[in-house]
């Protein structure tokens, strides 16, 4: 584990001397491809997504092709085709960007539905078909993409589908402090470029960072509790009066595997609280759907996200060796216990009963 938390930590910092920005964004995005998770990045622009994407790539070792999506561009285009040779009088295929470690697609919601959905089998099944012939990916495989949230005119909002295939959607906000801001345009002096990422060196290469990937899942232990901590959050936002369509299992799936990669690259083999608390909002807030009334009020999605997190009770035992909790108890419906029923004596049978009652009396006397 210590290995592990060592190159995590080189390669955020490594990123760092590029990017200027919040280390928990870093550690975020490294998190979500350890686990790996595809990435959207959903903000104004001009805030350094392509950037950032960029630099992580080449920092990580992998190879990677940028894909600007336009109205214009086709399935073929990403995925690939086949192509006449003259020379060979058949076909030949010819591989589309998709086939690297890192797909940048940026602003990805400037294509049509049917250029989005091209990435779909390639997101989810690290595979894509070509008339009828399938092909794997190389290993690491994930997809980094960009949207500008403020500008719809001439863009095709990704469908809810496409947004549940993303394991976290990240957003870096504007430079925090005038320091910040001062040390973007210091940099920018410094590389005497705009495109600082072709000088960038790797801190590991694409078979090292698999490695990595691979021990997140087979090393990192998760409490039962803390199961059980994510189905409640993922099960509130399905039951509150605010949301119209909730959070598929899926949703909890990135969030086990999100938490896992960041409990990693800290350097633990346990999963803490913080660790699913770190990604309620990336991981869940995408996934989420208001009822149209509370959307049209301003409510976001986020504000319910923490609403829900904020009401379930949080676990104190996560480390392993603790005992589970004890589970809830289970409400069991009332089952109708059938009371005895009292007859009333009918006057008859009181009068006959007396009747002999006397009879003996008498009986006794003589």
């Amino acid at each position: 584990m210590q290995d592990g938390d060592e190159l995590c930590g080189r390669i955020v910092d490594h990123i760092a001397q590029t990017f200027v920005g919040d280390p928990a964004l870093l550690e975020k995005l490294l998190a979500g491809a350890l686990a790996q998770g595809h990435v959207l990045f959903e903000d104004n622009p001009g805030l350094g997504k392509t950037l950032l994407v960029k630099t992580f790539a080449a920092s990580i070792g992998c190879a990677s092709k940028r894909v600007q999506f336009t109205p214009d561009l086709l399935p073929a285009d990403v995925i690939g085709t086949q192509v006449w040779d003259a020379k060979t009088g058949g076909f030949k295929l010819l591989k589309g960007p998709v086939f690297t470690n890192v797909l940048l697609a940026d602003e990805i919601n400037r294509s049509p539905p049917k250029t989005q959905a091209a990435l779909l089998e390639a997101m989810e099944e690290r595979q894509v078909t070509i008339e009828g012939q399938a092909m794997r990916l190389e290993k690491p495989f994930f997809v980094l993409a960009t949207q500008n949230p403020i500008e719809q005119e001439g863009t095709y909002p990704l469908p809810e589908a496409q947004l549940d295939r993303f394991l976290l959607r990240l957003s870096m906000g504007y430079p925090r402090s005038l320091e910040a801001e001062s040390e973007i345009l210091r940099r920018r002096i410094a590389w005497q470029t705009n495109d600082p990422t072709r000088t960038v060196e790797p801190v590991v290469t694409a078979q090292e960072f698999a490695a990595l990937q691979d021990r997140v899942e087979r090393d990192v232990f998760i409490h039962e509790d803390l199961l059980r901590y994510i189905g409640k959050v993922v099960r509130g936002l399905r039951e509150h009066p605010k949301v119209h369509v909730g959070p598929s299992p899926r949703g909890a799936l990135a969030l086990l595997r999100a938490s896992r990669a960041l409990a990693y690259l800290r350097g633990r083999d346990f999963v803490t609280p913080d660790d699913i608390k770190a990604f309620f909002v990336e991981a869940l807030a995408h996934r989420t759907i208001l009822d149209m009334g509370h959307a049209i009020e301003g409510l976001k999605p986020e504000q319910v996200v923490l609403e829900v997190a904020a009401d379930v009770p949080v676990p104190t035992r996560f480390r392993p060796g603790d005992k589970v909790g004890e589970p809830e108890p289970q409400l069991v419906e009332a089952v109708p216990v059938a009371m005895p029923q009292v007859v009333a004596e009918p006057a008859s049978a009181r009068v006959s009963a007396q009747e002999r009652w006397r009879k003996l009396l008498r009986s006794e006397r003589e």
